[in-house]
């Protein structure tokens, strides 16, 4: 650090000096260590900037290790399905000298007899053979119905959900619960999809319509306390009941496609009830500290216009 003598014009403290012989020199010496303790409120500042910067570097590199080790273990299933699939190696033949009939006495009839060994079945036994491979599925040179389904089961993640963008054209109170209402929502469909949502008891239901809304579409159609729901309203909520709808990016319509970069798949037509998909996938989708929505680090994405976000939450759940 430089000299504090430096900071201040040697005609000022002759001046002050000269103004006031007898406090001059100790309001000089009061300006001086002001202008100290400014400078070492700077310097601190600085480093707490530096040190917030650091913490969200190591959060990022947090995230990258995740989907890395995420990555690794799929392919290892991978590659273990494509072992277990795999057809094994052709049974050796022996070389035709060890198979050459070796100098016997032919019988009475003038017939060769064959090397020792197992006798070959007869026809009709072999036709038998082959007729109930068939009937058991068992064909010659194709895998069974077991060995497929170890390398047919789809991976559970965020692709096989059909998350996409809706508008709320209306918005009512459920008829037979106080704690639900339901929307009719527009889809860019031919007709709205009517959903039921249990929203958190701060929402205020009239600002909802009209407002752009992320929703799960491909959900199995059911009924909720006598309304049938056809979609599921994605929300943001905290421990202390405050919800919020994850709201699309601007310049999103009514039917844009939410997709994830790390994930590329195609979403499911249905998700079955008995996967538990949506179970599996929802501890994972979370509202980060810059409030953008995201699975496992990864943002909801409308391709071409941006990330999806809450409008003021922070670090919460989405259900």
């Amino acid at each position: 650090m430089e000299n504090t003598d430096n900071l201040f014009n040697p005609s000022l403290a002759a001046a002050l000096i000269k103004l006031d012989p007898e406090d001059g020199e100790q309001i000089m010496e009061y300006f001086k260590t002001h202008a100290l303790l400014t400078r070492e409120k700077a310097l601190l500042q600085a480093s707490v900037r530096d040190q917030k910067k650091l913490l969200v570097e190591n959060g990022k590199l947090k995230k990258d290790i995740e989907q890395l080790r995420v990555q690794l273990q799929e392919k290892q299933r991978r590659r273990t399905a494509k072992a277990l699939l795999s057809p094994a190696p052709p049974p050796q033949t022996l070389s035709p000298a060890l198979t050459a009939p070796v100098n016997q006495p032919s019988s009475s009839a003038g017939v060769t007899a064959a090397v020792p060994g197992n006798p070959p079945p007869p026809p009709s036994q072999e036709r038998r053979d082959r007729q109930g491979r068939r009937r058991r599925g068992e064909r010659k040179g194709r895998p069974t119905s077991d060995s497929l389904s170890l390398g047919a089961e789809p991976c559970i993640d965020v692709s096989r959900l059909d998350l996409r963008v809706g508008r709320i054209l209306s918005v009512r109170q459920h008829p037979l619960a106080e704690n639900m209402s339901v929307q009719e929502v527009d889809m860019g469909e031919n007709g709205p999809r009517t959903v039921v949502s249990k929203l958190g008891v701060k929402t205020q239901l009239e600002e909802l319509q009209g407002s752009l809304a992320v929703l799960l579409c491909n959900v199995k159609a059911c009924k909720l306390r006598g309304v049938v729901s056809q979609a599921r309203l994605l929300c943001c909520s905290t421990s202390d009941d405050s919800s919020e709808l994850v709201t699309p990016p601007v310049g999103s319509n009514p039917g844009d496609r939410v997709t994830f970069l790390n994930y590329p798949g195609d979403a499911d037509k249905e998700l079955q009830s008995k996967q538990r998909v949506w179970e599996l996938l929802q501890p994972d989708l979370q509202v980060d500290s810059k409030g953008v929505a995201n699975y496992k680090g990864c943002g909801f994405e409308v391709k071409g216009k941006g990330l999806c976000r809450a409008p003021s939450l922070t670090n919460c759940i989405i259900r």
